[in-house]
């Protein structure tokens, strides 16, 4: 009020005095003053609009699905960002109803790539629900990487600058960054590593990645002293077949009318074993793998394993696409939605199943169905009423029973010849079993929540073990602490495998993740960024070179060790992906055709099929970098009778096993 008086009167004064350019330029100041009053209340009231959110992100979606087909995908990427920012700002500034309507009306935009993450970011409710759930803090904390191409990236800055959508400029702006790249868009199929790559994590596996893995098999290790056994005993065997061909001619020199075609089939014979041993040779020089040093203080094998070993590799089948391998499936009957976890020895002779209800049940396949009970096929609930009740006497049990754990059962794994069994349960303990003693004999403690996951070394004696607690553990069988642990993943660590030479071990993890651990310094070497779910199923290639990966949505991608790249991604199932597994994971270079080693991959789904693949194909797209045509090729589906597979496993005569509880629900 003072402020209009004190004008009043300066104006007064200058009528008075005839001072009329003065008093015009008064005029107008007041004027200026008054309309920029104007526009800042309807700024502010603009700002505090929550329609400009929905304004703002539809015309953005509108150009950008209107844009060249060649351009299109490219610039659909930065819908994901201003939507999801768009989602949380709305809900930071209290606009909670306007939020939902806009998260509804956007979602089916993103639910085919982002469907888990929109599944947690849904239950956001208030600002509060911002600052406690760790997905929406991080996506706050950190901003996207968008991969673009130059022309692409010059479009969507001539859009913004011509529609000023202030909105949308401040989301790109702050929550986001780009990664331009020359020449023309990237393909379709690259998508996989440059959607919603949130933070530093991408930057993070670039510098991880840069670290050298030495990936081959081990020195001196029993897979060498294998395959010189069996070239010495070809070349015994090549040469008593001459010397006896040689004899046989010199019988039959006499004779002159069979003396020339004798001399033919001989000189045949020997051309033939000349060039199968040349064959075998050079099948072995291109597959052999580089050799390593071991880490670890590695077990000595008894002699007669090696024995078994060099006896099933004599007999193995020989495979590859055209010749596929033979399936035994173990099907549990009448579990109740209580089995959590199955796992086969080596030879198949035992399958072992783990149980909500803590229990540990072994099965013996030699004597199921034996006298004196019947021989139908038994399950985790396979006797009758009257037959459960006696089942105290020991002798009357299909399985052997081990209890010993306090809650459920998530996984068992036996020792790489059979002697041992780990299990591990919610309890966050580890238990080691003797099937030979059928009792425990360690529990070990470390973990401070559930342990999703454990699986012996290749070599046996050590283990390793995935947890809740976000971290994974090296173990050694006569130490009830762990050697070694490690931390880096940020959610659970759902799955762990074991490199082929025991220097290394792969772990999966509910952050969509895949990282290899150097099991000497516990430093994390590789991390491997391109899954949408959580990572459940990892196998390790023969030679050591590639890994798979299987996840929940049912994606499988196999990797390269050597240089941190997804040699194949596929989307090969509709459902989980619980176990993976090479053919001849262990001793796999030294039979008679090492070129086809290696080359099939199986992979067990919730969708109740098992599935084989055609690594070699990959392979090859690697050194061609063509990444075009970087997919799998499926050889064949095998689909079970409402069971879904648990787990998978190859054995050394290149059998495939496999298990899983029937479930008439499916």
């Amino acid at each position: 009020m003072e402020d209009e008086e004190m004008e009043k009167k300066v104006q007064q004064y200058l009528q008075r005095k005839g001072f009329r350019l003065t008093e015009l330029a008064l005029q107008e100041e007041r004027n200026r003053i008054s309309t920029s009053s104007v526009s800042d209340v309807a700024l502010a009231r603009s700002e505090n609009d929550p329609a400009r959110y929905y304004d703002g992100y539809s015309k953005l979606r509108t150009w950008a699905y209107s844009s060249l087909d060649q351009y299109k995908h490219e610039l659909l990427r930065v819908l994901y960002p201003v939507f999801i920012h768009s989602f949380m700002d709305l809900v930071a500034e209290g606009h909670t109803q306007e939020a939902r309507s806009f998260f509804h009306t956007f979602r089916e935009d993103h639910e085919l790539m982002h469907s888990r993450d929109l599944q947690k970011l849904e239950g956001i409710l208030s600002p509060s629900h911002l600052e406690e759930m760790e997905l929406a803090r991080s996506l706050r904390q950190n901003q996207f990487r968008i991969k673009l191409c130059e022309y692409s990236y010059e479009l969507l800055l001539q859009y913004l600058q011509k529609t000023q959508a202030l909105v949308v400029l401040g989301i790109i702006n702050e929550r986001t960054t780009f990664d331009v790249s020359p020449g023309q868009p990237s393909l379709i199929s690259d998508d996989t590593d440059v959607v919603a790559l949130v933070g530093t994590k991408k930057d993070l596996a670039k510098q991880i990645n840069l670290k050298e893995v030495h990936w081959g098999l081990l020195e001196d290790s029993v897979e060498e002293r294998m395959e010189k056994t069996l070239l010495e005993s070809d070349k015994t065997e090549a040469e008593s077949k001459d010397a006896d061909a040689e004899d046989n001619n010199k019988r039959k020199s006499s004779e002159g009318g069979k003396q020339g075609g004798s001399v033919k089939k001989v000189k045949k014979d020997k051309i033939a074993g000349a060039t199968g041993k040349t064959n075998k040779s050079e099948t072995s020089i291109v597959s052999v793998a580089p050799r390593v040093k071991p880490e670890l203080t590695l077990p000595v094998i008894p002699v007669e394993v090696e024995q078994s070993i060099l006896e099933d590799l004599r007999n193995r089948a020989q495979l590859n696409s055209l010749a596929l391998p033979s399936v035994s499936f173990y099907t549990f009957l009448n579990t109740h939605n209580g089995l959590n976890c199955s796992s086969i020895s080596h030879d198949g002779s035992l399958v072992v199943g783990g149980f909500s209800d803590s229990s540990v049940k072994v099965w013996d396949m030699s004597k199921i169905g034996q006298p004196p009970k019947t021989s139908s096929p038994q399950g985790e609930n396979g006797l009758s009423q009257g037959e459960r009740t006696s089942a105290s006497d020991y002798g009357k049990r299909p399985y052997t029973l081990f209890q010993g754990h306090s809650g459920p059962v998530y996984s068992a794994a036996f020792s790489p010849f059979g002697d041992f069994l780990l299990s591990s349960s919610s309890d966050s303990t580890i238990r080691l079993w003797s099937t030979k003693l059928n009792a425990n004999l360690v529990c070990y403690k470390g973990h401070n929540y559930p342990v999703w996951d454990v699986q012996f070394s290749p070599v046996g004696h050590y283990f390793a073990s995935a947890s809740h607690d976000r971290t994974a553990r090296i173990w050694s069988m006569d130490k009830i602490q762990p050697l070694r642990i490690m931390a880096g993943h940020l959610s659970d660590v759902d799955c762990v495998q074991w490199h082929v030479n025991c220097n290394y071990i792969a772990t999966g993890s509910s952050d969509k993740t895949v990282r290899l651990w150097d099991v000497q310094t516990g430093e994390c070497i590789r991390m491997f960024i391109g899954h949408r779910s959580m990572v459940l199923s990892l196998a390790m290639s023969p030679d050591g070179r590639y890994m798979a990966s299987g996840d929940e949505d049912g994606t499988i991608m196999m990797w390269d060790l050597s240089s941190g790249r997804c040699v194949s991604p596929l989307g090969g199932h509709s459902s989980c992906v619980w176990s993976l597994a090479y053919r001849a994971l262990l001793f796999n270079l030294f039979c008679h055709c090492c070129s086809c080693e290696g080359a099939l991959l199986a992979s067990g789904s919730a969708d109740c099929t098992v599935k084989l693949w055609d690594v070699a194909s990959s392979t090859k797209v690697l050194k061609t970098d063509d990444t075009s045509t970087n997919r799998l090729r499926m050889l064949k589906t095998l689909r079970t009778k409402s069971t879904p597979v648990y787990t998978l496993r190859f054995s050394r005569r290149n059998l495939l096993f496999a298990a899983g509880a029937l479930s008439l629900g499916s």
